[in-house]
């Protein structure tokens, strides 16, 4: 019985076409939007975070200006954060801009910094040619430079660097090695800079004290008890001075970026769900629709022994395969606009099969729900009143 509902489902489906395309339509734009919107945003949110994570999801960023009294962090206080229980290693950065020049070629204001081993070694991916800086290059306070990828193509163009001498600030440095190229939307591009050892840049740039400092974690799940032995040093440095420091959790940022990521993504779904209701309503008012003009036809199968769920169940599935059928031509539309936007914007392009679940998922519900109320009225319609038109 559920077979033959099923084939006169379809053959009433196929029968109609153009009402059936009208019926599936609102569907179709309500889970096109779905995929489309939540992939979109999906894409971003990837991309974005890559670009977030580079900076290092197990870091603590330290910004101390101090005091009148005490200016920035001493050589001792990088010790005793450094000798906290939770730190792998600590990278001060000591910044400034100058000149700098090679074979009569001049680069003005370039950002020159100053950092240690630790900073290399976090990362990898830094160096693409050349060697990093080590612990002797601090030690001795080498004059050594790693230099950004646009600086090479500047003053270096066809010539390979390593080895040359390149002046900063009016003082020879070697250069030991390139940094790779980063993306020109990275928030941590190093692209325009030079690199020095920082104690090196302690001298050369003027600089009396230490007031930025990236702590690396062992662990993140105990960054906040880091945090607080990290605040008892740097009390004790600033003598209990309110304003002396700023600390910044970078895994606390990109943990707050993603719910907001999700929260946004959840938004946009609601408002595209909204389409499948209106096109769940479009649906119900077609069958309605559809009741009317077949009441002959339900008046002479029940004349013939249909019994009321037989009807219920014909139209039921009929409006099921409106939704689905639809949920599936929105499926591959929206993906198409996905893939579109992705491409556009420069990011990745990937669909979740949660997202596919929930799209077609919920266009089934929808025929379901906005059928019953048609079907049941088919069900229940009186064979007698429904003949007296033949």
């Amino acid at each position: 019985m559920l077979l033959e509902s099923i084939k006169m489902s379809w053959s009433n489906i196929v029968n109609n076409k153009l009402r059936s395309f009208l019926t599936m339509l609102g569907i179709v734009i309500g889970v096109a939007s779905i995929i489309a919107l939540i992939t979109i945003v999906q894409g971003a949110s990837n991309s974005i975070s890559n670009q977030v994570n580079t900076l290092g999801v197990n870091k603590i960023t330290i910004t101390a200006l101090g005091t009148p009294l005490k200016q920035g962090l001493s050589q001792s206080d990088l010790q005793s954060i450094a000798q906290i229980s939770n730190t792998s290693g600590v990278s001060p950065t000591v910044a400034g801009k100058t000149g700098i020049i090679y074979n009569n070629k001049v680069l003005e204001d370039t950002t020159v910094q100053g950092k240690n081993e630790v900073f290399f070694k976090t990362d990898a991916s830094l160096l693409k040619s050349g060697r990093a800086i080590t612990i002797l290059d601090l030690e001795n306070k080498n004059q050594v430079a790693v230099i950004g990828s646009n600086i090479v193509h500047e003053l270096f163009y066809g010539v390979n660097p390593v080895g040359k001498n390149l002046t900063i600030n009016g003082t020879t440095y070697t250069v030991i090695g390139t940094l790779a190229p980063s993306s020109q939307f990275s928030m941590g591009s190093n692209n325009d800079s030079v690199i020095i050892p920082y104690t090196t840049a302690l001298r050369s740039l003027g600089v009396k004290s230490i007031t930025s400092l990236d702590v690396f974690l062992v662990d993140t799940q105990a960054a906040d008890a880091t945090v607080t032995d990290i605040k008892g040093v740097l009390n004790q440095a600033f003598n209990y001075k309110d304003n002396a420091y700023n600390i910044f959790n970078m895994g606390e940022m990109i943990a707050s970026f993603q719910s907001m990521m999700s929260m946004m993504s959840l938004l946009l779904a609601g408002i595209a769900a909204i389409s499948l209701v209106v096109g769940g309503i479009g649906i119900m008012n077609m069958m309605l629709v559809s009741i009317t003009e077949r009441t002959t036809e339900i008046g002479l199968r029940k004349a013939l022994g249909a019994t009321p769920n037989t009807i219920q169940v014909q139209f039921i599935v009929e409006a099921i395969f409106l939704s689905v059928f639809g949920g599936l031509i929105g499926l591959i539309l929206g993906s198409l606009v996905a893939y579109l936007a992705t491409k556009l914007i420069g990011v990745g392009f990937s669909i979740s099969p949660s997202t596919i679940a929930l799209a077609v998922g919920f266009s089934a519900l929808v025929g379901i729900v906005f059928g019953y109320l048609p079907a049941r009225k088919a069900s229940r319609l009186n064979p007698i009143d429904a003949l007296r038109s033949l």
